[in-house]
């Protein structure tokens, strides 16, 4: 059999292990807050009829995203019918495409052997791991950030390849149409100018105007989405149209950068709060790629980072470079979230890529993994046997506060992952201890999707919270939403009011609409939570209804307080018809 078809086979297998591993429990939970109920309401109405150049919220225009995350959350609930299927299905596609190009590009770079171990490595990196099974933008995201790499890589280290140049250019249109940090991979040409002017050995590519081909890809990729949206704006006389143009183009781009008004961190941050912790396993072999003392391979050729910088070999440091680009793009604005970062994760990667088949045979290696593995192993044996030794009552109020009403439904998925770790320990021993962990962090991902996500799904999707509203309420009354979530819209099953989206930025305008609307007619009903029941509700009749998002929640009937009601707005109010 020819070396490319054994290859070819390599693929296949590796995206059969990485369909088992980040589709667990596909369709077996519904969206969960943060941000994936939004997202998945978003698609619903947009598959349902709503504007698909100008996304809606509950009647709202939403201004914080381009759309193209939501288009395909939308498309995917067409083809699937399955709404619980379909807002997990472009994440799971983009993080088979992110396995199946770092293969693809290792393989191309230096060999067989290499593109396996780096597959392996980024499918169990833990940040890919969470963002590819979650329906959150940066892991659509990880798609065109990756392609784009791939365009670039393929250009700039094995070129010239023009092609490949402008589908770089592209992707990272259609991904600044997914999120306005989609240009980033384009940054790639920092590391590679200053390394080829430090004579690191590049391709000759001498292009002239076709290096213009990148930008005119991205100015494409950018106007597939933008100049529709424009010309829907420009036909519209609502003025909330060109509201949501200036604060998607303006505000939620350049000021959320410069002027960060939330999630806001030390430069640090990610340096310390997430890559040592999320890029795991790969942090752990930095002491050896980076040549510490005591650890580098006598004898061993190109060993280490180090080793590429003094023989000019410029494949891995490119991608370091730009692993390094990328951090501090995101360090230097005062707003940051540890996903931000999750577009590096290929790349870091592909830095690694060249020793992790020299590492993996490393002894001081080996039995770092093992020990890691049995650690993990043993505490999840201890975690079983303290519930069974006493530790019961804490076990119970840590179920509970995640909604699931006996402790011990958790006990036999955590020896299942135990008992997993184990076996690999066994099997592999520390000869291939690399292996056993790798299989150890799979296990948990897949007894967490088929096992203990349903266990979770009836508190955190509020489907439960939700009935018990409903049917607290009862078909006579109409019911109003302050304050809302978007899961309660999603897991609404009749029609409900809501007064706006991002009321919170109003100060407190939002409870004296809602007050307006409950008394002026009979037969509504407010659902508000705690802290919010001071200024216009204090002296309503009221009952509480139930607990969700760490707030209680109370149904309040007229009358709301007079003084708020005449402050407040009807025009506020916006009927939602639930799908």
């Amino acid at each position: 059999m020819s070396p490319w078809r054994l290859s070819w086979r390599d693929l296949a297998w590796l995206l059969l292990l990485a369909t088992v591993v980040l589709g667990a429990g596909l369709g077996w939970r519904a969206p969960w807050p943060a941000d994936e109920p939004r997202f998945a309401l978003i698609a619903r109405d947009m598959a349902h009829g709503a504007s698909w150049w100008v996304p809606q919220i509950g009647g709202d225009l939403y201004q914080d995203k381009p759309p193209l995350f939501f288009w395909a959350i939308a498309v995917s609930y067409l083809v699937t019918g399955s709404l619980q299927v379909a807002f997990l299905l472009p994440s799971l596609l983009a993080g088979l495409l992110a396995v199946a190009l770092v293969w693809d590009l290792a393989y191309r770079l230096w060999s067989r052997t290499v593109a396996v171990h780096a597959a392996l490595l980024l499918l169990a990196t833990v940040q890919f791991l969470l963002q590819a099974r979650a329906a959150q933008i940066d892991g659509f995201l990880l798609a065109f950030t990756v392609l784009s790499l791939y365009g670039m890589a393929r250009h700039l280290l094995l070129g010239p390849a023009w092609g490949w140049y402008a589908v770089a250019g592209l992707s990272a249109g259609l991904g600044v149409a997914t999120k306005g940090v989609g240009f980033l991979p384009l940054l790639l040409l920092m590391p590679w100018w200053g390394l080829a002017r430090a004579g690191f050995a590049f391709p000759a590519i001498r292009g002239g105007w076709r290096w213009a081909l990148a930008p005119l890809g991205l100015v494409v990729g950018v106007g597939l989405w933008l100049v529709p949206m424009l010309l829907v704006v420009a036909s519209s006389s609502d003025p909330a149209y060109a509201a949501y143009r200036d604060e998607l183009l303006f505000q939620q781009t350049f000021q959320r950068y410069a002027h960060a008004w939330h999630h806001q961190a030390p430069p640090w941050f990610f340096l310390v709060n997430v890559i040592p912790g999320l890029w795991l396993p790969g942090t752990l072999l930095l002491p050896w790629v980076l040549g510490l003392k005591g650890l580098r391979a006598t004898g061993e050729a190109a060993a280490t980072w180090q080793d590429h910088w003094r023989s000019r070999d410029p494949r891995a440091l490119l991608f370091l470079g730009w692993v390094l680009v990328v951090v501090l793009f995101f360090s230097l604005s005062a707003g940051k979230r540890g996903v931000y970062v999750l577009q590096a994760v290929p790349a870091f990667v592909l830095a690694l890529a060249p020793f992790l088949p020299a590492l993996a045979a490393r002894r001081g290696v080996r039995w770092l993994f093992f020990g890691i593995t049995a650690l993990l192993v043993l505490s999840l044996a201890g975690a079983v046997a303290w519930f069974l030794r006493g530790g019961r009552a804490w076990w119970q109020a840590l179920a509970t506060q995640n909604g699931i009403a006996d402790a011990q439904a958790l006990l036999p998925p955590l020896l299942a992952i135990a008992l997993a770790g184990l076996v690999a320990l066994v099997w592999f021993r520390w000869q291939r201890a690399t292996l056993a962990l790798l299989v150890t962090l799979w296990a948990a991902v897949i007894v967490q999707g088929w096992w203990i996500n349903p266990l979770l799904d009836e508190s955190r999707s509020f489907r439960h919270f939700m009935q018990q509203v409903q049917l607290a309420t009862g078909p006579e009354h109409e019911l109003g939403l302050v304050n809302y979530r978007e899961q309660f819209l999603l897991q609404a099953t009749r029609p409900v009011v809501n007064f706006g989206h991002r009321r919170w930025r109003e100060g407190g305008q939002e409870p004296r609409d809602a007050a307006r609307w409950l008394n002026a007619a009979p037969g509504r009903v407010l659902l508000v939570e705690e802290g919010l029941l001071r200024e216009c509700f204090s002296t309503s009749p009221r009952r509480l209804v139930g607990h969700a998002s760490r707030q209680a929640w109370y149904l309040v009937d007229a009358p709301a307080a007079a003084h708020c009601a005449a402050q407040g707005s009807e025009a506020a109010a916006r009927r939602y018809v639930p799908w």
